[in-house]
């Protein structure tokens, strides 16, 4: 079974940078890792994801501010999310997901597997 552990998180400034990591455990050709994230009182986002080849997408809402990275270890997976130039409105629970489904959906509904989360709280 896929299993996906986050770390990472914290506190910064408007304008800092944080990175989060996923460690991706049990994955398969074909799937995709995604970042999602969920603020108080509002919907699941879909963030950045990145294919069992490489190839990244990203929504609106970080594109030029987030990458999303990926280096393997032995049976793992690790996924990065590199967050610059960080908004008030980045602060959030974020969630590592796994799933065999298409890049460009970053549609929750369509992954399987869930990390834990981590907070990421962004001050003005």
């Amino acid at each position: 079974q896929v299993q996906l552990v986050e770390s990472g998180g914290g506190s910064v400034q408007a304008g800092g940078s944080l990175r989060l990591s996923c460690a991706a455990s049990n994955t398969r050709s074909g799937y995709v890792i995604a970042w999602f994230r969920q603020a108080d009182e509002k919907e699941r986002e879909g963030v950045a994801a990145i294919d069992s080849d490489g190839k990244t997408y990203y929504a609106d809402s970080v594109k030029g501010r987030f990458t999303i990275s990926k280096d393997y270890a032995i049976n793992t997976v690790h996924v990065h999310l590199q967050m610059n130039s960080l908004k008030p409105e980045d602060t959030a629970t974020y969630y590592c997901a796994g799933g065999r489904t298409t890049l460009y959906e970053l549609d929750g509904d369509m992954y399987h597997y869930w990390g834990q989360g981590t907070q990421v709280t962004v001050s003005s």
